[in-house]
């Protein structure tokens, strides 16, 4: 069965429909689906919905376009967050955008090593937002792991080989959205060709980043089975091979039995 490993179930576009949006992601064969947080109020919504649906985890994490909105959000308050359920499983997403430098870089900087602290603290994967930051997030992230046993998960990627190589060395899980279906994604289509297939795993990003052929539709979790279809093709193996092997990653890193 599949796991949608990043989704943002309570963004409104799904969130006022969710019960067919599950439902839909249930008859596609997706068996368990990750809420990803990014604001305190998203995290208000993704109490409710892990309550409601049995097979949705979440998270707590302040996404880097948000830091300087929320920068009382320091270690102590993730930790005393992700302890109201043991259904939140993971710390994110965090991380560094430089891109559209939303927040102030040192701002984003000093919250995406908060959010790490907490994850070792509590023994549960970082799930990393890294863009136009790869020199920034990997020094972050190496210096981090250092001498600890820090979990990581690099979320939709779209970086460089020598970035997912780096990400490799240190022990990162890296995980793949519909981006690799579109049709000038081929130098990102190379490099998740190098990546080994038992460290990664597959996401949608819902409601963003729809796959080939439902480009400018809203995005969810249903909608994996064609970012499957083309890592399948990318790596040269089945696509129940991928749906396996991305599977047993998510457990591993997650700790599920």
């Amino acid at each position: 069965m599949i796991i949608d490993s990043h989704c943002h179930l309570d963004y409104q576009q799904l969130y006022e429909n969710l019960d067919n949006v599950i439902k839909r992601g249930e008859d596609n064969k997706v068996s368990g689906f990750l809420t990803i947080c990014t604001t305190l109020e998203s995290f208000e919504k993704i109490k409710l919905i892990i309550k409601k649906y049995k097979n949705v985890y979440g998270t707590f994490g302040i996404h880097p376009h948000e830091t300087e909105k929320f920068q009382k959000v320091d270690s102590k308050f993730i930790t005393n967050s992700k302890k109201i359920s043991n259904k939140i499983i993971g710390i994110g997403e965090t991380g560094l955008d430089f891109y559209y430098n939303h927040s102030d870089k040192m701002i984003q900087k000093k919250s995406f090593i908060e959010h790490i602290e907490a994850s070792l603290e509590l023994d549960i994967p970082v799930i990393v937002h890294s863009r136009n930051a790869e020199k920034e997030t990997y020094e972050i992230l190496k210096s981090e792991k250092k001498n600890s046993d820090l979990k990581i998960l690099l979320h939709c990627f779209t970086g460089s080989t020598d970035f997912a190589k780096k990400l490799l060395d240190i022990g990162s899980f890296i995980s793949v959205s519909g981006i690799i279906t579109f049709k000038n994604s081929i130098d990102l289509a190379n490099t998740v060709k190098q990546i080994p297939i038992d460290s990664l795993l597959i996401e949608t990003d819902s409601p963003y980043l729809s796959p080939m052929p439902l480009r400018g539709k809203s995005n969810e979790p249903s909608f994996i089975i064609h970012t499957i279809s083309k890592l399948s093709e990318i790596k040269n193996i089945s696509a129940s091979d991928v749906i396996h092997q991305t599977t047993k990653n998510f457990n591993k890193l997650f700790n599920f039995s």
